[in-house]
C-alpha cells in the first residue's frame, strides 16, 4: 500500500535495557520523540516538502538535551562540544553536512545552509561555524550546551580510559588506562545520534543525521553522520537513510548507500535491503546501531542489531508508533 506521507526518527540505539531505566526516565524520552514526530509531520501534512519535515524533525531532537545532538552533545576529552550533521535531498541528490562545529545551535540549520548556500557538501570547524555566523543561524556560548549529567560522563570516561558511544552508566571498576588512539569500547553503551527521514505528498524523500559524536573522543574524531553515503542518504528512485551507532563501522560499510544499492541493482525490498546491511554485514563485525529508512513507495523500515533504539515513525496509512526496546 502506498503511503502518500511518511516519517521515521531516531534519538540513538545501543545498549537500552528496560531494566535500567525508570518510568520517569522512558516516558521522557517517549514524550520528546512524539513531540519531535509531530513537528515534523505536521510539515508533511501541510504539503511541505520532505526537507523541511526532517529538518525540523531534527532541530526539535537537538534541542531535547536527552540526545546526543545539539544542546545534548556529548564532552570532547578537551572539555568541549564537536557536533556534526547532514542532510540530504533525495530530488537530485543535493547534500550538505558540517563537521566539528562547537556554536551552532542546530548543527542540522548548518548542514542545509551548505547545501543551499555553497558549491560544497561538507564544511568542518572552524569554517562552518564562520558560514553559520554570517548567514545569521543561532550561535551559542559553550554554556548553552553543558550539562552536567554529559560532563559526569566525560569524567568516568577518563577515569576508565574509553571513548564512550553516547550515555552509558560507568563500570564498575576503572579501567587501565591505555594508548591514545587505542581506547576499548565500553560494553554499556547507546549511540544518541538522532535523524529522521521522510516521504511527502510528491513522492520527494529527505533525510537528516545530528550527533555529538563520542564522549572523550581526541584528535577531531568524525563519524559516520555528516558523511554521505555512510550515515546520510536520499535519492527518489531507492530509499532515505539515516543511521545511529558506532560510526567507524558505519564509515567502512558505506551502510546507507549500500542499503540504495541493494535496491536499485538488485530489485530488493527496502525491508530486505535493511536486512542483509544491519543483520548481516554489520552484526558479525561488531558494527552495532540501527537506522531509520523509507522508500519511493512511503514505507518504513526501522532495523537495528542492538538492545534498542529510540525510533518512532507515522504514515498517511500508520498511526504514531514509538519503541524504545527490542519487541
Amino acid at each position: 500500500m502506498m503511503n502518500e506521507l511518511a516519517l521515521a526518527l531516531h534519538g540513538g540505539a545501543g545498549t537500552i535495557a528496560r531494566a535500567r531505566m525508570t518510568a520517569a526516565q522512558e516516558q521522557a524520552y517517549r514524550e520528546a520523540l512524539q513531540a519531535a514526530l509531530e513537528i515534523g509531520y505536521a510539515v508533511l501534512e501541510a504539503g511541505g516538502p520532505a526537507l523541511d519535515a526532517v529538518e525540523m524533525a531534527v532541530r526539535s531532537l537537538e534541542d531535547c538535551p536527552l540526545f546526543n545532538a545539539g544542546r545534548g552533545a556529548v564532552f570532547t576529552h578537551d572539555g568541549h562540544h564537536e557536533m556534526d550533521a547532514a542532510i540530504m535531498d533525495g530530488r537530485n541528490r543535493a547534500a550538505g553536512a558540517v563537521a566539528g562545529v562547537r556554536t551552532v545551535q542546530n548543527p542540522i540549520q548548518a548542514a542545509r545552509l551548505v547545501m543551499e548556500h555553497t558549491e560544497h557538501v561538507l564544511l568542518a570547524w572552524p569554517g562552518a561555524d564562520e558560514l553559520a555566523k554570517e548567514h545569521g543561524l543561532p550561535t551559542q556560548p559553550a554554556a548553552y550546551f553543558f550539562t552536567q549529567h554529559r560532563y559526569d560522563q566525560l569524567q568516568e570516561a577518563i577515569l576508565e580510559g574509553r571513548v564512550r558511544l553516547d550515555h552509558s552508566q560507568a563500570v564498575k571498576e576503572p579501567a587501565p588506562l591505555v594508548e591514545p588512539g587505542a581506547f576499548p569500547e565500553d560494553p554499556k553503551k547507546k549511540m544518541g545520534t538522532v535523524g529522521a527521514v521522510a516521504r511527502d505528498r510528491h513522492g520527494n524523500l529527505a533525510a537528516a543525521t545530528s550527533t555529538g559524536g563520542m564522549t572523550n573522543k581526541r584528535y577531531s574524531r568524525i563519524g559516520d553522520s555528516p558523511v554521505i553515503g555512510a550515515g546520510t542518504f536520499a535519492d527518489n528512485t531507492t530509499c532515505a537513510i539515516s543511521c545511529t551507532g558506532h560510526g567507524e563501522f558505519f564509515l567502512r560499510a558505506v551502510v546507507a548507500h549500500d542499503i540504495s544499492c541493494l535496491m536499485e541493482y538488485r530489485g530488493l525490498s527496502l525491508a530486505e535491503a535493511c536486512r542483509i546491511v544491519v543483520h548481516d554485514k554489520l552484526a558479525p563485525v561488531g558494527g552495532e546501531g540501527g537506522l531509520v529508512a523509507v522508500d519511493a513507495a512511503g514505507n518504513i523500515s526501522l532495523p537495528f542489531n542492538s538492545e534498542g533504539m529510540y525510533r518512532a515513525s507515522r504514515t498517511s496509512n500508520s498511526p504514531l508508533q514509538i519503541g524504545i526496546y527490542a519487541e
